[in-house]
């Protein structure tokens, strides 16, 4: 991150004009020959923090050296030595000393590319090379693909699948077997009706004590009643809603129940795209983007006939919690904020906002809003549900995801989201068993040090081999692989909002402009690196897997990475509350949230659900409800909030 009190900042300047200043003035006064001797020793030591000065500095020599070419192309026999000049005529010194200053240059860059073994020589040659060849196709493939942003068209024919292929593929399960609900009455209050799981509204639906346009009045009531609080809100699709919410009614009223999504409503992160609506991506540059093209999420949602309630809040361009609007807090305690891109799915659901919720992940975007704010959310296998319509950041780590009340709803979400999206080339449709069927009892079970074991004692009274377990691996560069595939294909889905300078505008300036400034100078040769180390990775992970699921914290940023990169599905469980830090005297009704993580291999997300439904069948800590604003008679938030905000890591 940038640190403007960083001392180099000083010395820049005299960097730059040492090599991109006026060298007529340099070469007046000293001798030709000193001024080439020189040029090889001007390269200073590279500790600059990844400023963005010095990211400008180090592009300024690029484009002087590439726009210098025209006199560099005259230069077709060098010497087989390190110096450019060593068979140069006499008459032709000066020419030479601009060559050589022109090839040092370079060199520093290459410094920055941790490929500084090349002599003077060599790098003229390569700076001819990309210049003659490598330019034309970089700008003709960016012609081609990269004038628009978001990755919504045109993807990768790269893809990631995250089967270990060591089994034998299991009978797949085309529709989950759901618990029934008998015997269940309509509350008189609305805010129970809030906080019922997604079984319970559909049981009111089906028996037809609520009607779903009554719904859809009480959470979009719900969403503008809470959001200039929890500030989790980008849109109010209220026309839709009731659109939605009639046709199911009549639906019913037919006869024709679609399944327990039946007239339930929901919100979805915006950066899903719905048409006729905005989908912002929560950024000032895209605030009044319209995108009239249905996302593959939102088609099944519609056709379970769940009905549409609200566009929520994603952090700008998918990055934490603060987008054009403000900055999402979290519900247990709106001193702090919900961290996360997945901010709005994950406050609106803890408050009661809305039933459940659409997030999606490249790294933390769920797990962390997810265990803020106190809701149970399943980061799925990746590639289980289609992305077509998607903001994408990374096409081999994106996901999306249920936030919900409880896992059974997580479960039942899942059930009508997952399958194969023919547009989405790394979507599966994987066979997964039925969670709510699954023999607990002859799972083993892990857990890390860092587990919660209240967790880990409920599920070995639920008769579960629970053991202790450490997930074994050498690599030890996860989080900057993750950085590396994250950050270069983010690059590649906004190279135009990059060029043309719109990052200035961007909310955050520590956040996507200094990380995709610094990933422009990373190679294509270290980013396949990070794949092949990537693969290590993985392969020593599922040999170390030898158990059926593991618990563990849920937010460690070493297991979030760890989690993407490999493709675990893992979901966020509830499991307790805790004093805020520093509460006032008279006390207040604020709480910290308790959670952990069920994470199970690939494939295998019925076995983290089943666990967690499990679990929440004995514990009743994923129904308590937030103060939101309610929180005291003495309890005030102070404005601005005096709550340590922390630093920031890549909350994505």
């Amino acid at each position: 991150m940038v640190d403007v009190r960083n001392p180099f900042y000083s010395t820049a300047y005299r960097i730059q004009l040492r090599l991109c200043g006026n060298k007529q003035g340099a070469s007046s006064s000293r001798k030709n020959k000193n001024v080439a001797n020189m040029s090889r020793d001007t390269c200073p030591a590279l500790h600059f923090a990844g400023t963005r000065f010095f990211v400008c500095v180090i592009f300024s020599l690029l484009a002087a050296t590439v726009g210098s070419y025209a006199a560099l192309s005259q230069f077709h026999s060098l010497s087989d030595t390190s110096s450019p000049c060593n068979k140069m005529d006499s008459k032709n010194s000066s020419e030479c000393s601009e060559k050589a200053m022109h090839a040092s240059q370079l060199k520093c860059t290459f410094e920055l590319l941790d490929s500084n073994f090349f002599n003077e020589r060599k790098v003229l040659e390569i700076a001819k090379g990309a210049t003659e060849f490598n330019l034309p196709i970089i700008r003709a493939n960016r012609k081609l693909v990269a004038s628009e942003n978001g990755g919504l068209h045109n993807p990768s024919v790269l893809t990631f699948n995250p089967d270990w292929g060591t089994e034998q593929e299991q009978e797949a399960s085309k529709i989950f077997n759901y618990p029934s609900i008998s015997s269940i009455q309509k509350p008189e209050n609305e805010e129970d009706i809030a906080f019922m799981s997604i079984l319970e509204l559909g049981a009111l639906i089906r028996t037809k004590q609520v009607t779903s346009e009554e719904l859809a009045r009480i959470f979009l009531k719900r969403l503008k009643r809470y959001n200039p609080a929890l500030e989790a809100v980008v849109t109010y699709t209220d026309e839709l809603a009731y659109q939605q919410a009639k046709e199911a009614d009549e639906l019913l009223a037919q006869g024709k129940y679609l399944g327990p999504l039946h007239g339930i409503p929901y919100g979805l992160k915006d950066i899903i795209a719905v048409p006729q609506y905005k989908t912002t991506w929560g950024s000032t540059t895209f605030k009044n983007q319209v995108l009239n093209t249905e996302a593959w999420v939102y088609k099944r949602l519609k056709s379970a006939g769940a009905v549409l309630v609200a566009k929520l809040v994603s952090g700008s361009l998918a990055y934490d919690d603060i987008w054009f609007g403000g900055r999402t807090r979290n519900p247990w305690n709106i001193e702090e904020f919900s961290t996360g891109s997945s901010a709005g799915p994950a406050a609106c659901t803890s408050a009661g906002m809305v039933p459940f919720a659409i997030g999606s992940e490249t790294a933390g975007s769920m797990t962390y809003p997810g265990a803020r704010c106190g809701v149970t959310a399943l980061r799925p296998t990746f590639g289980t549900v289609g992305r077509t319509g998607v903001m994408s950041i990374s096409e081999s780590l994106d996901k999306l995801g249920p936030f919900c009340r409880s896992a059974a709803d997580c479960t039942i979400v899942l059930d009508a989201i997952r399958g194969k999206d023919p547009d989405d080339l790394s979507s599966r449709d994987f066979p997964f068993a039925d969670p709510f069927s699954v023999d607990i009892t002859k799972l083993t079970v892990g857990y890390l040090e860092d587990a919660e074991m209240e967790v880990v004692q409920v599920l070995a009274e639920k008769g579960i081999k629970m053991v202790p377990f450490k997930l074994n691996y050498t690599v030890d560069s996860v989080q900057g692989i993750l950085n590396f595939t994250m950050d270069v294909d983010m690059l590649a889905h906004f190279d135009e909002w990059q060029r043309s300078g719109k990052d200035d505008v961007y909310e955050a300036q520590d956040q996507w402009p200094v990380e995709l400034r610094r990933s422009r100078i990373i190679t294509a040769v270290d980013y396949i690196q990070a794949q092949r180390a990537r693969g290590k990775l993985i392969r020593e992970v599922k040999e170390s897997f030898i158990v059926d699921a593991f618990i563990g914290n849920v937010t460690d940023w070493e297991k979030v990475c760890l989690g993407n990169l490999v493709g675990l599905p893992v979901i966020v469980v509830p499991a307790g509350f805790k004093n805020i830090s520093n509460p006032p005297p008279s006390g207040s009704r604020r709480r910290t949230t308790i959670t952990t993580g069920i994470y199970a291999p690939p494939k295998h997300d019925h076995i983290a659900l089943a666990l967690a439904i499990a679990y929440q069948s004995v514990t009743d800590h994923h129904k308590q409800r937030p103060p939101i604003d309610n929180l005291g008679p003495n309890d005030i938030i102070p404005d601005p909030p005096t709550v340590t905000i922390p630093p920031r890591i890549l909350h994505l």
